[in-house]
């Protein structure tokens, strides 16, 4: 037997080891165990509907690209080109 490397070839999958190798099934098991210790210990975290309302809010203006954020305020010009020409849009 070899202790040389083992050379991947692109494009080969890797074999999957650990917790991803496990059935989802076990995976969640395994999962729900973590989640009871912590709340028998006391440091889990419980969501008010507050806190989440607001996490709620805040991933759904990321996950749509920055539409329904309040945009900063931009000079209004009448044509597109006056802002940059004035240098207002890179700070000037």
């Amino acid at each position: 037997m070899s202790d040389a490397p083992k050379t991947r070839i692109p494009g080969e999958r890797k074999e999957r080891r650990g917790f991803a190798s496990m059935t989802p099934e076990k995976q969640r098991e395994i999962a729900s165990k973590g989640g009871r210790a912590a709340h028998q210990k006391g440091t889990a975290h419980e969501w008010t509907s507050d806190e989440a309302r607001s996490a709620g809010r805040k991933g759904g203006q990321i996950s749509r690209g920055g539409r329904g954020r309040l945009v900063e305020d931009q000079p209004q010009t009448s044509e597109p080109g006056i802002a940059a020409r004035e240098g207002v849009l890179d700070g000037q």
